[in-house]
């Protein structure tokens, strides 16, 4: 019996159907993408720039040319980018790009990545000198505060046990009569320089709402003044204020002391310049 003949005698058929896979009829990838471009009348211009994929790359992969992709990573998101474009399916030329240049590579196994964080840092030992420099700085300000305090105390030991001074040498100190205090009129105007308009707004009897402009129209406050508060504002030429409460309200403008009378409750518009008042 003859090895290798069929049952019929006749030889085995080289060019059988099984060995023509219809995969190598099949066009490259670059190709596969530059065919169906044209067929969609696209230029490379035109899908370099809706894909954002460089006209030099788009050039190399119709080429088959890989190189200009920068990896393997990057070529199957080209081939993506283009396939989709010119109206093809990526998934299959991906499959055709992985089986012509080694297959999609593995995926990373997750232990390695946590494997730094299971290893713990070597434990480091002890540094004994700065623990002992530390000890002696320590001693020595524990010494030299001791001899500080003994000499210190020394010296409050023997005030405390000198001689008691007799009462008749003892001169009585002379008791400085307490300086009046100023009127707060005239400290107000000690206070008001000459080159600009000062007013002094005190809520003597009840708290009042007060608002106080700059002659440029600059708020300088908007809000209450409480029972005891003062407020104290400054501008070159002119301050303009509206007092909402203006008899609670105790008033000096540049110095001086307003004397008008204002009523509880009564609202009013003011407007003070440097030379105000004229009189107060």
């Amino acid at each position: 019996m003859s090895i290798g003949n069929s049952s019929d005698g006749s030889a085995p058929d080289d060019n059988s159907p099984e060995d023509n896979s219809p995969e190598d009829d099949r066009p490259s990838v670059g190709q596969a993408l530059q065919q169906a471009r044209i067929a969609a009348n696209l230029t490379v211009d035109e899908v370099s720039g809706s894909t954002r994929v460089r006209v030099l790359i788009v050039h190399a992969i119709e080429q088959d040319d890989f190189s200009r992709s920068g990896g393997d990573v990057y070529a199957r998101g080209h081939i993506r980018m283009l396939a989709q474009k010119v109206g093809l399916d990526p998934k299959p030329l991906i499959e055709q790009f992985d089986a012509e240049h080694g297959g999609r590579p593995a995926p990373t196994p997750a232990a390695p990545l946590f494997e730094a964080e299971r290893i713990r840092p070597e434990r480091r030992r002890p540094n004994w000198t700065a623990a002992m420099v530390a000890a002696i700085v320590a001693v020595i300000g524990f010494v030299g505060f001791t001899l500080f305090n003994g000499a210190d105390g020394g010296k409050t030991k023997q005030v405390a046990e000198g001689s008691t001074p007799e009462k008749g040498n003892v001169k009585p100190s002379a008791t400085k009569p307490a300086a009046p205090k100023p009127d707060p009129s005239e400290s107000a105007i000690a206070a008001a320089p000459r080159d600009k308009v000062t007013v002094k707004l005190s809520a003597i009897e009840d708290k009042s709402w007060i608002s106080a402009k700059a002659h440029n129209g600059r708020l300088l406050f908007d809000g209450t003044l409480n029972k005891g508060d003062s407020k104290t504002f400054q501008d070159d030429e002119r301050i303009d204020l509206i007092l909402g409460n203006a008899g609670a309200i105790e008033l000096f403008v540049n110095g001086k002391k307003v004397g008008d009378e204002f009523e509880t409750g009564q609202v009013e518009r003011l407007s003070y310049t440097q030379g105000d008042p004229e009189a107060g």
